[in-house]
């Protein structure tokens, strides 16, 4: 079981950034690939971002391509989400969450083993 804790959201001004991050409980956290989804209101669950096991490998939707960074520190079970340039349209609950035989890339969307709870990034206009 892998439990994954989400910070960092809030209240940003277009054309601001945040920073995410998400805290993984296991001590074998290089098992997992990471990703990050968002859900607005509405809509579904879309994959934004995914990093491989050692970091080398990222994957972008491409609504942030050039915006959006991912990055991972295994030293302290944590992965990252820094956005930039935020458009109201960024505006969600995001998800991180964590599957151990996937591969990186959009087939994350059809279904990851762990899930935060989500935090909420609201980007006003």
């Amino acid at each position: 079981q892998v439990q994954l804790v989400e910070s960092g959201g809030g209240l940003v001004q277009a054309g601001g950034s945040l920073r995410l991050s998400c805290a993984a409980s296991r001590r074998s956290f290089t098992n997992y690939i990471m990703g990050w989804f968002r859900q607005a209101p509405g809509t579904e669950r879309e994959v934004v971002a995914g990093i491989s096991r050692t970091g080398v490998s990222k994957y972008y939707a491409d609504s942030v391509k050039g915006r959006f960074a991912i990055s991972r520190d295994n030293a302290k079970n944590t992965v990252y989400l820094q956005m930039n340039s935020l458009k109201p349209e960024d505006t969600a609950v995001y998800y991180c969450a964590a599957d151990r035989d996937r591969l990186v890339g959009p087939q994350m969307a059809s279904g990851m083993d762990y899930w935060g709870k989500g935090t909420l990034v609201t980007v006003s206009s």
